[in-house]
């Protein structure tokens, strides 16, 4: 069954809200998402900044120790007007190098779907009408924390959250561990386009039109996000220092090719040895996100 539906209110923590709509396994959801600082489709400030989300959207059947699959069927900036900050974050240059960085002014895109465009407007700078193609992926979403916790959209953790990752795109599928009953589904924090590591703490910020499908897969237990999409099977580590980020990503990527690809623990280390791709979802957020890939190509070679 599909649904739409439309928010009257969004939360900045990730936890066992009261429903917002109750959906069967299987189900799609249309629904729309606003900017990282509260601003809806007609830039009318509408939430308390803080990546606040929509949802969340309760999952008949899914229980914990449950996997929560989404699908990302369309995601779609749905306002022309985009934006972000205009110097990178401290903590990504060398700290002599701190003092240089130009003062934090806001950079401002125009956003165009039907072109498949983001044109920087302001500030006036060298680059001109610098054009940068569209990319959309929300950067914040994912389910409800272990232990009851309420957890804010600026962090992540095993149960996704705020990871900043540009492979997030529509036509890819996401795997999240369920540790409340109804998953808890929540969605947000659009970006019409973000570079690798969301080294300015923004990408260009935008609500939009978003679509998803969420699917129960009962009695399979996952420790972090996994992904796929056309070419790639990935893990999601979320975590302080970025080592423990990477640690996470590939832990759950050996337990991944042995519980679902019948390798064991020899074959599972052997093709990551040089098989393995990594990615960097975010460096600026209170916990780092790392991307831990492997090509279905080296997966297809597995008897």
């Amino acid at each position: 069954m599909h649904h739409t539906f439309q928010p009257t209110h969004y939360h900045t923590t990730m936890g066992s809200h009261p429903a917002v709509l109750q959906v069967q396994s299987g189900d799609s959801v249309s629904t729309t998402t606003i900017d990282a600082r509260g601003f809806d489709q007609r830039r009318v400030s509408v939430s308390p900044r803080g990546n606040p989300q929509t949802g969340p959207f309760y999952v008949e059947a899914a229980e914990p120790g449950d996997t929560l699959r989404v699908t990302l069927d369309e995601v779609r900036p749905n306002r022309t007007y985009g934006f972000c900050q205009s110097s990178l974050a401290a903590n990504v240059v060398d700290p002599d190098y701190v003092l240089e960085l130009p003062p934090p002014i806001l950079a401002e895109w125009d956003v165009d779907v039907d072109a498949g465009t983001a044109t920087l407007v302001r500030p006036e700078s060298k680059l001109g009408n610098f054009v940068l193609p569209l990319a959309p992926m929300p950067g914040c979403f994912g389910v409800a924390p272990k232990n009851g916790q309420f957890l804010d959209c600026a962090g992540s953790a095993e149960h996704g959250g705020n990871m900043d990752y540009r492979g997030f795109v529509a036509g890819t599928t996401v795997d999240f561990p369920v540790f409340q009953p109804g998953g808890c589904f929540f969605i947000g924090d659009g970006h019409a386009v973000q570079g690798d590591g969301e080294i300015c703490g923004a990408g260009v910020e935008i609500s939009m039109d978003v679509r998803f499908t969420l699917t129960v897969i009962k009695g399979k237990t996952i420790g972090w996000p996994r992904g796929e999409n056309e070419e790639w099977i990935f893990t999601c580590g979320n975590a302080r220092p970025l080592d423990q980020a990477l640690q996470h990503a590939t832990t759950e990527m050996l337990r991944w090719l042995q519980q679902d690809y019948g390798l064991d623990a020899l074959s599972a280390n052997l093709l990551l040895t040089q098989g393995v791709r990594y990615e960097v979802g975010n460096v600026f957020d209170p916990q780092y996100t790392m991307i831990c890939k492997v090509h279905k190509e080296l997966l297809r070679q597995i008897p």
